[in-house]
C-alpha cells in the first residue's frame, strides 16, 4: 500500500465528507427544476436518483455559502466545438484535484493505491448516468474489452498512459462496483491522468453504445443506422456517437453536472442540470445549484465587448490581459459585474518553439544548434514587452515552472533570458552564420537568408504585439522574423506534419507541478510540445510514426521521465524534475518570454462562491473546474 497516496485520497475525502455526514447523509431535497417531471412520474424522486452514498459537500467548511438552486448562467466561447468546455468546467472525474491540488475521489467512492502498481477503484453503489441507467463496472469493462482493445475502434490499442515499459495492465471487474488495474511496473501517473482537464474516460455508457457496436447490435438495425448517419461502417458510426469529451451528442448519457439539451450547430447551446448528478450539499440539496448554462458562440474579437456589456455571467475564456481596461471601464459605467484577476497557471504566457523536426534539412540543422536557440532568446527584450503590453505586471524570463511549484529555480528563469544583442551576435557568428546579405540579414550555410517564419493561431493580440517587438530586436542580431497567422487547427496540423518552422503558443500548461506530477510533458513523449512533434509521435505510436529522438539531451529527458515512473519516493521524483528543468533551461527548447500575467475573470455581481483569488490553469485545474462551478449560485437578493 502506498501510504502517502492512501492518506492523500482518503484524508482529502474525509475533508470533503465530514464523518457525521458520511455515516448519515442528509435527507435529499427535491429541487424545483425537476419537480414537475417527478410529479408526472417521468423521473423518480431525488432520493432514488442519487447514489446510495452521494458525495456530500460541506460548503461552510470550505469557506463557502450554501446556495439557492435556480437560474441560468450565460457564458461565451468562440467556436462551436468549444462546447466541450462544459466537460472541462464541470470537472466530474473519477478522481479530481481539490483547491489545494490534492487528489480526491469524486465519481469514485474510493481509490486504493497499492505501491503504484495496483489500483482498486470503487464506484458509488446506485450511481446512475444522466438517463437513469446504472453506472457500474460493466461500463469500464465495455470500454476496456470492446473499445480500447478493439482494433476496429482503437487501431493503436489502449491509450499510452496505461503502458508501462510497453506492457498493458491486467484489468479485472470483481463486482459491479469494483474495477482493478494492475501493472508489473509502477504507474504513479495513473490517478493524476484520470484527473486531467481532458480525462481519458476509461469507461463508456455501454447500454447506449452497444446499439452501434458490431459485436452487440442486430446486424440489420445496425446497417440501417450506418446508412442514416451517412458513414461507411459501424466503427465509424460508433466513434461518431462515442464523444464524451466533445459533448456534442445530446443523446449520449453523461456524468457531468449539466447535460447537453441541444444538438447540431447553433449560436446558443443549452445545458440543463443532470437529474442523477452524484453530489449534494450538507442540507441535502442536489448540485449543481444553477439550473441551466447557456453558452453563446461569438467571434473571438467580441468576447471582451460583450462581457463589458454585461452579456456574460462568468467569463475568462476569450479574455486576456489586454482586455482589463475595457472590462474595468464597464464596471465603472455601472456594469453588473466585477473583474477578478486570477493568477495564470501556464509556465509562460508567450513562448516561441523552433521546430527541431522541421522538414527542411537546412533549417533543421540550424534550429538544432543550441547556440542559435540561445541567441534567439538573448535577442528578445522581455522588459520592453512587459512594459508595453503588461504594464510591468508580468514576470520576464525563460520558460520554466512558476514560483508556486517546489521546483522553481530563479536560475532557470534567468537562463539565456537577458537582452544581450552582443552575446547573441557572438553566438550566431560562432554557429557559422556570420555571412550577411546587403540588408544585414544573416545567411544560412546554403545561402538562404535567415528569415524565421513564426506561425501563430492569431487568437491573442498580445502575441502579435509581442512578436512585433521581437521583430525589431531580432533585426539587431541579423535575423528577420516573419509572422504568419493561421487558424488554430491548421496551425497544429502543420506543426504535427513538420511543415512549420517555428510556432508561438503558451508555455507548458502545468506551471505548478508537484512531486506527484508526471514530468512526461518535459520529455519527447507528446507531439503537442511544438519543439519536437515528430519525436512525440514516435513515442505515442510506439515507433509507427514520427522520428526517434536523436539528440543526446532529448534522449536524456526521455530516460528521466521513465526514471520518475520507477521512483519510489518524492525525493527521487523531485530530483528527476530538477534535472529535467535544468536541461530545458540550458537547451532552450521553448523560448519563453514572460509569465504570471494576470487572467481577467468576469463575474456577475449576483454570482456567489466564485473565489476572489485563484489560479486559471488548464492542467491541473481544468480552468473553472477545480473551483467547482457546480457550487456557484445566484444570490436571490442580487448583487450586494
Amino acid at each position: 500500500m502506498n501510504d502517502l497516496t492512501r492518506r492523500t485520497l482518503l484524508g482529502a475525502l474525509a475533508a470533503l465528507l465530514p464523518l457525521p455526514l458520511i455515516a448519515a447523509p442528509p435527507e435529499p431535497v427535491e429541487g424545483a427544476f425537476w419537480a414537475e417531471e417527478v410529479r408526472n412520474e417521468h423521473l423518480p424522486p431525488v432520493s432514488e436518483r442519487l447514489p446510495a452514498t452521494p458525495l456530500v459537500v460541506d460548503l461552510p467548511a470550505k469557506g463557502r455559502t450554501t446556495g439557492t438552486p435556480g437560474g441560468t448562467l450565460h457564458t461565451m466561447v468562440t467556436s462551436d466545438k468549444d462546447i466541450r468546455q462544459m466537460v472541462v468546467y464541470g470537472y466530474a472525474r473519477l478522481v479530481g484535484y481539490d483547491q489545494d491540488y490534492q487528489l480526491v475521489p469524486d465519481l469514485l467512492l474510493d481509490a486504493e493505491n497499492d505501491g503504484d502498481r495496483k489500483f482498486t477503484l470503487r464506484l458509488r453503489p446506485g450511481h446512475r448516468w444522466s438517463d437513469g441507467a446504472p453506472f457500474t463496472s460493466a461500463d469500464f469493462e465495455y470500454w476496456w474489452k470492446d473499445v480500447a482493445n478493439n482494433e476496429l475502434l482503437s487501431p493503436s490499442g489502449p491509450p499510452d498512459f496505461l503502458r508501462m515499459d510497453g506492457k498493458l495492465p491486467q484489468v479485472s471487474f470483481p463486482d459491479e462496483t469494483t474495477v482493478i488495474f494492475e501493472w508489473e511496473q509502477p504507474n504513479p501517473n495513473f490517478l493524476g491522468t484520470l484527473a486531467q482537464a481532458r480525462p481519458p474516460f476509461i469507461y463508456r455508457p455501454a447500454h447506449f453504445l452497444k446499439q452501434f457496436h458490431g459485436d452487440y447490435a442486430d446486424p440489420a438495425a445496425l446497417e440501417m443506422l450506418v446508412a442514416e448517419a451517412r458513414v461507411k461502417s459501424w466503427p465509424a458510426l460508433h466513434n461518431k456517437r462515442d464523444n464524451l469529451y466533445k459533448f456534442d451528442n445530446h443523446q449520449l448519457p453523461t456524468l457531468q453536472p449539466w447535460m447537453n439539451a441541444s444538438s447540431g450547430k447553433k449560436v446558443r447551446h443549452l445545458f440543463v442540470r443532470n437529474p442523477y448528478y452524484h453530489r449534494i450539499d450538507s442540507t441535502g440539496q442536489q448540485l449543481p445549484y444553477i439550473d441551466v448554462v447557456e453558452m453563446e458562440i461569438v467571434g473571438s474579437g467580441l468576447v471582451a465587448a460583450k462581457s463589458n456589456a454585461g452579456e456574460s455571467d462568468l467569463q475568462a475564456r476569450g479574455l486576456g490581459f489586454r482586455d482589463i481596461p475595457i472590462l474595468r471601464k464597464g464596471e465603472a459605467d455601472g456594469g453588473n459585474y466585477r473583474t477578478l484577476l486570477w493568477a495564470s497557471g501556464v509556465a509562460s504566457q508567450i513562448a516561441i518553439y523552433p521546430n527541431l523536426n522541421y522538414e527542411d534539412d537546412g533549417w533543421r540543422r540550424v534550429l538544432r544548434d543550441v547556440r542559435v536557440r540561445r541567441a534567439l532568446s538573448l535577442g528578445i527584450d522581455r522588459e520592453a514587452i512587459n512594459r508595453a503590453l503588461f504594464f510591468k505586471l508580468a514576470k520576464p524570463g525563460a520558460m520554466t515552472v512558476l514560483p508556486a511549484s517546489p521546483f522553481f529555480d530563479q536560475a532557470n528563469r534567468d537562463a539565456w533570458a537577458a537582452f544581450d544583442p552582443a552575446a547573441a551576435n557572438a553566438l550566431l557568428d560562432e554557429a557559422g552564420l556570420s555571412d550577411r546579405d546587403p540588408r544585414g540579414i544573416r545567411l544560412l550555410p546554403d545561402g538562404r537568408p535567415m528569415e524565421i517564419v513564426i506561425e501563430t493561431a492569431g487568437e491573442r493580440q498580445e502575441v502579435e504585439n509581442a512578436l512585433q517587438i521581437v521583430t525589431d530586436t531580432w533585426r539587431e542580431i541579423g535575423v528577420k522574423l516573419v509572422m504568419r497567422p493561421l487558424d488554430r487547427d491548421i496551425l497544429r496540423n502543420r506543426i504535427f506534419a513538420g511543415n512549420c518552422m517555428a510556432a508561438v503558443w503558451f508555455g507548458w500548461d502545468n506551471g505548478i507541478p508537484q512531486a506527484s506530477t508526471s514530468p512526461d510533458y518535459l520529455a519527447p513523449r507528446h507531439q503537442d510540445f511544438f519543439a519536437w512533434p515528430k519525436w512525440g509521435q514516435f513515442y505515442q505510436t510506439n515507433g509507427d510514426a514520427g522520428e526517434a529522438p536523436d539528440m543526446p539531451d532529448a534522449q536524456r529527458l526521455l530516460e528521466l521521465s521513465h526514471d520518475w515512473e520507477r521512483a519510489s519516493s518524492d525525493a527521487e521524483r523531485g530530483a528527476v524534475w530538477r534535472e529535467m528543468l535544468k536541461i530545458h533551461a540550458d537547451q532552450v527548447y521553448g523560448i519563453g518570454i514572460l509569465a504570471e500575467a494576470p487572467q481577467p475573470v468576469v463575474v456577475n455581481n449576483g454570482l456567489r462562491n466564485v473565489p476572489e483569488k485563484a489560479i486559471w490553469a488548464w492542467d491541473p485545474g481544468a480552468h473553472f473546474g477545480i473551483h467547482r462551478i457546480d457550487e456557484f449560485y445566484f444570490d436571490p437578493a442580487g448583487a450586494n
